[in-house]
């Protein structure tokens, strides 16, 4: 199938800049890049297109002689294979343009690269989540070395660019039009050559230490909130910029208290006498000591909400609430005397018939109903 017309697959004019070349391969590239178009094949193609075009039209040698001689100027068949490192091939292309977009590597020529990202598991109360604390943490992490001031070489020597990527940190493969571009095996990436490495990092640029850091917790922070603290990672290598220190906030088991956001929950044991006859019960708050009515007659599993007694979240909002939940609490270790006056209230209770217990007396109808209908 022979070819289409390079300024074609682009869709730019013969008379375009370089500029908005770029563009149009950056468009197209976005479109249909196999990363983001997964077993397509059409796509693929379009691709490969827009990319031999691209390598042809933004070199000014080989765009000279596809307008001279069209494909037969660029044939790709002619090129040798090998290890390339000069500008203007298609590592540098791809480099230049998807550096910024899929996260591939460009050029390299400092040998400095950001530190790593360190992440810090803090355990905290509840009570100091909620008030907010400032705690100290000691964390192993990758420093500059104070030797050779991070350049990783020994004192009154310096890194000299490699020879083998001459500082670009990476090299291609090339065979034919296809081009492989990996990191340099001599420098590692560095784009850097150490002839005499600093004796206390290796050099590395780095040496390992533990420090102590202060963390401000500010008031609301909930389990799986993170708090940033910018450049207290890892020292980036030979002098490249930190990273940064992730803590993340991990709440310990509260006895009393669960916690759903701005919310807080608890379950009160409540004795049978106080749900039948009411009464007032002195209930805990993370604000101190709270008082809760119950009224008369109620029933158990019943929930009460007491209004702004939970947290502020970090977030912003207003106040939580705090949800009460009671539980009647069946007594144990009784007596004779106290089993024969259950016995006696029970008795009572029964007379009364469903007046006393209209749960109990419609579930009753229910299961009579039930019964009969399996026999008839």
């Amino acid at each position: 199938m022979a070819k289409r017309d390079y300024y074609e697959v682009l869709g730019v004019e013969r008379n375009v800049s370089d500029g908005e070349l770029k563009k149009a391969y950056r468009r197209l590239a976005m479109k249909h890049h196999p990363d983001r178009n997964p077993d397509d094949e059409a796509a693929e193609r379009n691709f490969k297109e827009a990319k031999e075009a691209y390598e042809v039209l933004s070199d000014a040698q080989k765009r000279a002689a596809y307008d001279q001689f069209g494909h037969a100027g660029v044939d790709p068949s002619a090129a040798g294979g090998g290890f390339h490192t000069g500008p203007g091939g298609f590592g540098d292309i791809f480099g230049d343009i998807f550096g910024d977009i899929f996260g591939a590597g460009g050029r390299r020529s400092s040998g400095r690269s950001r530190g790593a990202d360190l992440r810090y598991n803090l355990e905290l109360s509840l009570e100091e989540a909620v008030r907010g604390t400032e705690v100290k943490i000691r964390i192993p992490a990758k420093v500059l070395c104070g030797t050779c001031d991070g350049s990783g070489a020994a004192p009154g020597t310096s890194p000299t660019s490699c020879s083998t990527c001459n500082g670009q940190g990476q090299v291609r493969m090339q065979q034919g039009f296809f081009s492989v571009q990996q990191t340099c095996p001599q420098c590692r990436g560095s784009g850097q050559s150490i002839e005499t490495p600093c004796s206390r990092c290796r050099g590395a640029g780095t040496v390992s230490e533990t420090k102590t850091l202060s963390v401000k917790v500010p008031a609301g922070v909930d389990d799986g909130d993170q708090i940033r603290l910018g450049g207290e990672g890892e020292t980036g290598g030979r002098g490249g910029v930190p990273g940064d220190l992730y803590v993340q906030i991990n709440l310990k088991p509260h006895p009393i208290f669960k916690r759903d956001g701005s919310d807080l929950y608890c379950e009160l044991p409540v004795s049978f006498a106080t749900l039948a006859l009411g009464g007032e019960l002195e209930i805990p708050t993370l604000g101190g000591r709270a008082k809760l009515k119950i009224p008369a007659e109620s029933q158990t599993e019943r929930v009460f909400r007491l209004k702004g007694k939970g947290v502020k979240n970090v977030r912003g909002g207003a106040v939580g609430d705090l949800y009460c939940k009671i539980s009647v609490e069946t007594p144990v270790n009784l007596t004779k005397k106290q089993k024969t006056l259950i016995e006696e209230l029970e008795t009572s209770i029964h007379e009364g018939g469903n007046r006393h217990n209209p749960r109990e007396g419609g579930w009753t109808s229910k299961l009579k109903s039930f019964f009969d209908d399996i026999v008839a």
